[in-house]
């Protein structure tokens, strides 16, 4: 990834290494509350509404090429149940860890003698700008591993009628009687020549019945 420009220190993603002073063995614990930025999570399937709460537990930690940073991110997350359709909620925490790197220092930790040619090198890695870094890239990221792609009420959803789109939870006894297909023709014919014998007695002549009686 390339030199992040001109951080703003206001944006509540943004933190400030300052303090550790490039010390390496310094420590600093943070603990800080956020609101979710929009589309955190997995677009379209599950994830942690745009305003919502984020919890951040942090440690950051100095080293020779820059400062670790660890932590965990505790939100709820909503979304909709693949089986049943349900709308759905998912206590989320999501684990990360990630190496800040200073931009004038290799990967030994010493200052760079001379601009080097590895700008592809520096696309996969994330850098202190003026002493400050963006957790974002590394939340999102941490958050789409932390969430399930296929989320479900329960484990053991047996989701919807297949037939008439019925919540199965709702009512476990639910069920159709299976018509042998085989059989559907005749049943449709014999229903036919019913329909039939039923017209010819109602046309018949009247009087019939009672002089057959006599």
């Amino acid at each position: 990834m390339a030199l992040n420009a001109r951080l703003d220190h206001r944006n509540p993603l943004v933190f400030d290494t300052h303090e550790l002073g490039r010390r390496p063995g310094a420590l600093q614990r943070l603990t800080r509350e956020i609101d979710a930025p929009k589309d955190f999570g997995i677009q379209g399937v599950i994830g942690v509404p745009e305003g919502a709460p984020v919890k951040l537990d942090l440690r950051l930690e100095s080293v020779m090429e820059g400062v670790l940073v660890t932590g965990t991110a505790r939100a709820v997350a909503e979304g909709e149940c693949v089986r049943c359709l349900e709308p759905l909620e998912l206590e989320l925490e999501a684990d990360f860890q990630e190496m800040f790197s200073y931009p004038d220092a290799d990967d030994r930790g010493r200052p760079k003698a001379e601009p080097a040619d590895d700008a592809e090198e520096d696309e996969d890695r994330l850098f202190i700008e003026d002493g400050l870094f963006d957790l974002e890239p590394v939340l999102r990221d941490a958050v789409v591993l932390a969430l399930p792609m296929q989320p479900v009420c329960q484990e053991d959803c047996p989701g919807l009628c297949a037939q008439c789109g019925a919540r199965l939870a709702d009512d476990p006894d639910h069920h159709h009687d299976a018509v042998d297909i085989r059989w559907a023709a005749l049943q449709g014919l014999a229903g036919s020549l019913e329909d039939g014998d039923k017209d010819e007695m109602s046309g018949a002549e009247p009087g019939v019945d009672e002089k057959q009686e006599k």
